[in-house]
């Protein structure tokens, strides 16, 4: 079990700067987590199968990004994911594979109420959440010569919805780019997923106002790597090892514009270095081959060119 509370304002900025009211913004998370796994003995040992049930409450007042801008809403929903690890060591991986599908749902709020969501206000449209969320993420490993390892790895996520009336849902969407260290947004309702080469939450859907892609995410991503690695010690103590990978990766708005095969690309190297007192500490200088939205005011289509990043403390696997 465990509980959080977060809250972000503009509230000393207002107070300096005598803002209005209406240009003040405040939003305020409260959650709570029920986690059940279990180990499968079928169809082998590696199986294992998680239940959780999660309770979110967003409180807003004029917090822009979002579907709506003041309202409370509901998000309660029941996760099961089912993961298979056959991976040989934890922090550096010579062989096996780690595949993890996970199904996350609301209930049909709006199909079990009389709420008519085409003429609804938005604080009665969004009081309670509702989607269906998949999530596919697959690694695997192999020794190719000596030491030398090579990871594959293959990533989608999807957000649907139960009635088009509705629309998506505001919430638990997926941002792509930069150094992935976030990994979930607590004030957005995002995952924040690492793509190297590109700046963080910048990869976003063309013909769609980036602005609010880069704030609330999309509903739809993909992500493949490649990455071939080194290590300069493998010990108890630490662990360091280097790396040259390749990424394609994208994000879509409305599944039919989804291609798995439309990705920007980015390529580079870095190094990982694993210390017990500190988790894992990353360094990756990647190059982004294909044109983004710039963030600097003009949102111009450009190359995302090259750039350096860091990671702290992020999963030895890569996953979600």
């Amino acid at each position: 079990m465990s509980a959080f509370t977060s809250l972000s304002s503009n509230e000393d900025y207002a107070r300096y700067y005598r803002y209005t009211d209406e240009q003040k913004y405040r939003i305020r998370l409260n959650g709570v987590t029920f986690t059940l796994g279990n180990r499968l003995k079928w169809p082998d040992d590696y199986f294992q199968l998680n239940h959780s049930i999660n309770l979110q409450q967003y409180k807003l007042t004029n917090y822009p990004g979002f579907l709506f801008k003041t309202g409370t809403s509901y998000n309660f929903n029941l996760t099961e994911e089912l993961s298979r690890n056959s991976v040989d060591a934890p922090i550096y991986p010579t062989s096996g594979s780690h595949i993890r599908l996970t199904v996350q749902l609301t209930p049909p709020y709006s199909l079990l109420n009389n709420v008519n969501y085409k003429t609804a206000v938005d604080q009665d449209k969004y009081r309670f959440t509702e989607y269906h969320k998949w999530k596919f993420d697959a690694q695997w490993y192999q020794r190719i010569v000596g030491k030398l390892v090579l990871k594959t790895q293959a990533q989608f996520g999807f957000l649907g919805q139960y009635n088009k009336a509705v629309g998506q849902s505001a919430f638990e969407r997926f941002k792509l780019g930069g150094d992935g260290m976030q990994g979930f947004d607590y004030l957005q309702g995002s995952e924040v997923i690492a793509m190297r080469g590109y700046e963080n939450n910048n990869v976003t859907p063309l013909g769609y106002d980036p602005n609010v892609a880069r704030y609330s995410g999309s509903p739809i991503y993909n992500k493949y790597i490649v990455e071939m690695r080194y290590p300069l010690m493998n010990s108890q103590q630490a662990t360091v090892f280097m790396l040259t990978f390749v990424e394609g990766g994208n994000t879509w708005n409305q599944f039919k514009d989804f291609n798995p095969f439309n990705v920007r690309r980015s390529a580079g190297v870095g190094a990982r270095i694993f210390l017990p007192i500190f988790g894992l500490l990353g360094i990756d200088w990647g190059y982004g081959f294909d044109k983004v939205y710039a963030t600097d005011g003009t949102n111009l289509l450009r190359k995302s060119g090259g750039r350096f990043q860091f990671s702290i403390a992020q999963q030895l696997g890569g996953g979600f």
